[in-house]
């Protein structure tokens, strides 16, 4: 196992059940499914601290069920609402900012992180558990897309785990396992799955004209506004890629995606004798939070059974590139240097939070991004300081081209 998950130092120990973990993004979908999870097999976990961005009701809803003795916010007015909504008889810890995030990903009485906070907001937070040596569930893609060469060289320096909870990473990892611990030469190549959002099959002519509403209604998964939005320009598959190459060490080369619409493969891994293990299932976030929180056991979620039969057809294509110029960009910034995918990611969080504001159309979002990566030079990003301070001002410079 530690000789193909670039994210697993021969340190490593995993920790005994139950497990203490922190969720980060504990409102959100990703923390909404782990907590089904834990709510089915409660003898594995101890609930030790949860986080909710601005939900403070919604998170005071978890807090009274799971009695974790910390809890988190991003606002002062989150706090409140926190607050008023908890029963006399507890009283959490409340930390607030985005510090806070910080602070609840290094705690000394937990031992599995759940890092599914949105956007390079999830950078610290996953570094802080990392540098803290937890194991950490990981459903923030852009941690590694601003950082992985950070994160990696971290881990290996504290002997933190990181298992990927992203479905089409899970389904890599289980693909890997058990088949090349002796030689790492037998992989030829990672193959990415991608839904292609709602708008597969559709030109440029159509996405001219596209809605926030219709970005939004995403064919297989429920999942957050912003993640939402990448996953109709594709970019959601850009940022991916730039994940899968830093998890398990490959370059973007022998990485590649295929469209699957049905969303039943999750992804392939393909070795040098020409076999492909693909990972299928039903589209619920579930399963990979389950395999992740209690690797390397198996437990039962409450999920459908998957029915091949009643599935039918599972088909393949290319993604358009014309139409979806997003991958090519995420794949060509990862190419270029360290710094070309924090331009990348900082580019695209602006870029969507202006259309999910309806201020840009569908289409302005590749462009903002591809006029950033022109703009950027190369920049050395050895440090997180220096990654926070790049991420910033291509904030900055992106906003002010609207």
């Amino acid at each position: 196992m530690k000789s193909y998950i670039s994210l697993w130092p021969e340190k490593a120990q995993l920790p005994d059940f139950p497990r203490a973990i922190s969720i980060l993004g504990a409102t959100g979908s990703i923390g909404t499914s782990a907590l089904k999870v834990i709510r089915k097999h409660p003898e594995l976990f101890t609930v030790t601290a949860l986080a909710g961005g601005h939900n403070g009701t919604k998170l005071a809803e978890l807090c009274t069920e799971f009695r974790p003795q910390f809890a988190a916010v991003l606002t002062n007015q989150a706090r409140t609402d926190l607050m008023a909504n908890l029963p006399t008889d507890y009283t959490p810890e409340i930390l607030v900012g985005p510090e806070a995030y910080v602070e609840l990903a290094r705690l000394d009485t937990v031992d599995l992180v759940l890092s599914s906070i949105v956007g390079a907001a999830g950078f610290e937070p996953t570094l802080a558990a990392a540098k803290a040596g937890k194991m950490i569930g990981l459903a923030n893609k852009e941690s590694l897309v601003l950082g992985g060469h950070i994160i990696r060289e971290t881990c290996q320096k504290s002997g933190a785990i990181i298992l990927p909870v992203d479905s089409e990473h899970n389904a890599l990892f289980q693909g890997l396992m058990g088949h090349i611990e002796h030689s790492e030469k037998a992989l030829s190549r990672l193959i990415l799955t991608a839904s292609g959002g709602p708008f597969r099959g559709k030109d440029t002519e159509f996405l001219s004209t596209v809605t926030r509403k219709q970005a939004l209604a995403h064919p297989n998964w429920s999942m957050g506004a912003k993640i939402s939005i990448d996953s109709a320009t594709l970019m959601n598959k850009g940022l991916e890629l730039i994940e899968a190459c830093h998890l398990y060490g490959m370059p973007p080369s022998k990485v590649d995606v295929v469209v699957h619409a049905q969303s039943i493969v999750h992804s392939l891994v393909e070795y040098t004798d020409g076999s492909q293990l693909a990972h299928l299932g039903t589209p619920d976030m579930q399963i990979p939070i389950a395999h992740c929180l209690c690797f390397p056991d198996r437990v039962t979620v409450d999920v459908p059974q998957l029915n091949l039969a009643h599935v039918g057809t599972l088909t393949f294509e290319e993604p358009d590139a014309t139409a979806f110029p997003c991958l090519q960009l995420a794949r060509d910034a990862y190419a270029a240097s360290p710094s070309h995918p924090i331009v990348l990611n900082a580019a695209n969080e602006v870029a969507v939070a202006a259309f999910l504001d309806e201020t840009i159309r569908f289409l302005d979002i590749p462009a903002i991004i591809e006029s950033a990566l022109e703009r950027h030079s190369t920049v050395d990003v050895t440090t997180s300081d220096a990654v926070l301070s790049l991420d910033q001002q291509v904030r900055r410079e992106a906003l002010s081209t609207l």
